[in-house]
Formats: C-alpha cells, structure tokens, sequence
C-alpha cells in the first residue's frame, strides 16, 4: 500500500511500554513481510497474539479437481454454470492454478461465522456483485460493487455480505504480495502524477473498537495446502490501535483513469498490480485510439512468456463473440491470439469502448482444472476459423 495509516491508540515510540487503565500491557504485534524488509504494521492487542487451546487439521483434499490430461487450447469458460453453496472457504470453485496463483469465483450463501487467515496466500478478491463489510484486527472495511479487496498474506478476517443471494466474487490468491508497480511511483513512494489512481481512490478500513471478550472462537487458518481449526479463548479482534503500511484495503474498478494513445497501445498500459508472478490489469471505458487510420481492436500477438486470462465484467467486449458477464478466456503462452473474425473490421472507426474486464497475465503455465471442463464453450478453440 503506498501510505501510512494510523487508527486507534498507539504508543509514542514502536517497542516500548504501552499500559493499559489496570496497570498491564497492551501486546505489541510486528506484521510485516519479507523477512522483516518489506512494508509492516505494528498492531496492540488486549491479549497475547499466540493464545490458541486447541489445533486440529481440516481435510481440504483438491486432488480430485485437477484435469492432468487438459490439452493446450484456447479456453472459454461460464464461471457462473459452476456455483457451490457454502461459506468464504467452502463456497470456493478453483479454476485455474500453478504454484503461485489460483483463481476461483464464488457466491457465498452461509454467513462466516468462524474467523479466516490465509497464512499461505494474499488475496485479492474481486466483488463482482454484492456488497458488505471486511472485517479484521484493522477494523471495518465497506465494500461495494467491483470494489477489490486487497487482503495481505496472514490477515485474520471475516466476510460479512449485505445479500447472501445475490453475490459474486473473483478470487485471486499470490504467494507474494500485490503491489503497486514501481513505476507509478515516485522516489518517497508517492504515486506519480501520471499513475491511473492516486492515493485518495485506496479505501483502508474504519476503525473498529477493540472487542474485549473471553470465549471459544474459531479461527480457521491455511497454511502449506492444508488447513487448521484453532480454538481460540479471546476474540481475534482485540486491536486497541495499528500504524504503518501494511493492512487490507479496497479500490473500485471505477476509479482507474485509463490511458489511451495515437495508436493502438499494448496491454501494460493497464497495469493495476504486480506480484513477482503474474499481474493484474484493468480494462475500463477509455476512448479509442485517436490516428485517423488507427485500428481499435488489438493486434494478433504470441506472447510466449504469459498465459492471459480475462475475466469479463462488463459490458461488449470489442475484440470477442459470445463472451458474458463472469465468463473467463484463456490464452496460453506460445499461440497466438487476438480478435476473432470481423472483430477488427468492426472496430475501424469506433471512437469508444464501454468495456470493463479483469486481466491476469502468468510468467508460468495455468493448469486447467475440471471446473473448466464442465463449464467450457466446447468450440472456442476453432471460433478465428473463417466461415468462407
């Protein structure tokens, strides 16, 4: 996150004492990330951070979703044919996945009454419909409609939905952080005048009083592909006060200011985010390309490096047929793709586009799992064939 943040009551100085009305310590927490090199908060709880009764492991056996024998092909896939009922962990349908990313979409219909820390993966999750409140030791974090919710690595929260019917989320987990790219940024970190947001459109929570409570609360914790029940005799939520860098927050697609040029300009021009892995981008309405011979639609391209997923939001998609709201494409590395027949005809002349699509280029292959398969246009491979 590009700035600082302080909520609630903290100490003058980091690592000093800090006491409560009684006469005894708050308990400071460090939460940082890359080995204490990267961005960090300090967080003070009412009691001590480790405090757990009771360990016991999950069964989260995935080995029966995965498609080996899936050939390498264009994909097109409805996320919405495949839903599960369930909670923010249960109601998961993965769908594209290697050893630093898995992509999954899902509509919660049970309320999260556990607590929940990914302490193997950041998340990003993309509210496609719904609205509600992310709760955590950072307080409380409202959300809307394609708002993302950048939630760092070990976070402990909980997911309340306004509407347990009607919601859809786009679920992207990283094993290394979501950042804002380097070069949005100037030398003191500040984003630069010509970065697509400015610090005003990144939402952090709200502050939340702290909940001093005594009990038996349930923490459910991922970890290595595995996942742990801890019962914990405190509420998680104790946080009298946090500052620094580090904490979940959310920016609504809406807010990115697109770029556009005298010509066609590539794909990187609507970077959003970058992991060490893989990044996002945004496709948002922007005018078209303003040279009087310009050609809207994109170029065909083999970008041998990345697998291109897009997930569409919103909207007619310029340079695809027969794509809706949740449908996903994949495009992966070493064939090439770009519109399909007429698309690029059709764009010549067009001065606008009222698109709005997440894309997600990999730096290594995707496995396709069987959710893909059961959800698949069966003929998307052969749809650039010309009909003449």
């Amino acid at each position: 996150m590009p700035y600082y943040v302080r909520l609630g009551k903290v100490p003058p100085k980091r690592h000093i004492t800090f006491y409560k009305d009684d006469g005894t310590l708050y308990r400071e927490e460090l939460f940082s990330t890359k080995g204490f090199s990267g961005i960090y908060s300090n967080k003070y709880h009412l009691y001590m951070p480790p405090e757990v009764e009771k360990i016991s492991e999950v069964n989260i056996d995935t080995s029966a979703n995965e498609w080996n024998d899936a050939p390498l092909q264009y994909y097109h896939f409805i996320t919405g044919k495949k839903q599960s009922k369930g909670n923010i962990i249960t109601a998961r349908n993965e769908f594209l996945k290697n050893n630093h990313i898995t992509i999954s979409t899902a509509t919660i219909t049970e309320e999260t009454g556990f607590f929940y820390r990914n302490a193997q993966m950041h998340e990003m999750i993309f509210v496609h419909y719904g609205s509600g409140h992310l709760l955590s030791e950072y307080g409380d974090l409202k959300f809307e409609q394609w708002d993302y919710l950048i939630i760092p690595k070990g976070t402990t929260y909980q997911l309340k939905l306004d509407d347990y019917k009607n919601n859809k989320l786009l679920i992207v987990e990283s094993d290394t952080p979501f950042e804002i790219p380097r070069h949005f940024r100037n030398e003191y970190g500040q984003l630069t005048e010509d970065a697509p947001y400015y610090e005003r459109d990144f939402r952090p929570p709200d502050f939340m009083e702290p909940i001093d409570k005594k009990g038996d609360f349930r923490l459910m914790l991922k970890v290595r592909n595995r996942m742990f029940e801890y019962r914990l005799p405190h509420h998680p939520f104790d946080v009298v006060g946090w500052d620094g860098f580090l904490y979940p927050y959310a920016f609504n697609l809406k807010e990115y200011a697109p770029k556009v040029g005298k010509i066609h300009l590539p794909p990187p021009i609507h970077l959003a985010f970058v992991t060490e892995h893989f990044v996002v981008c945004n496709f948002v309405p922007r005018l078209y390309d303003f040279h009087p011979q310009a050609i809207p639609a994109p170029y065909y391209h083999s970008n041998v490096d990345s697998d291109e997923v897009l997930y569409y939001v919103h909207g007619d998609f310029m340079s695809r047929t027969g794509v809706q709201e949740g449908s996903i494409t994949l495009h992966p590395m070493g064939i090439p793709h770009g519109p399909q027949p007429g698309k690029t005809e059709a764009s010549i002349g067009k001065k606008e586009t009222e698109e709005y699509a997440v894309m997600i280029d990999t730096f290594q292959p995707l496995q396709v799992t069987k959710n893909v398969k059961e959800t698949m246009v069966e003929d998307y491979a052969q749809s650039w064939l010309s009909k003449s």
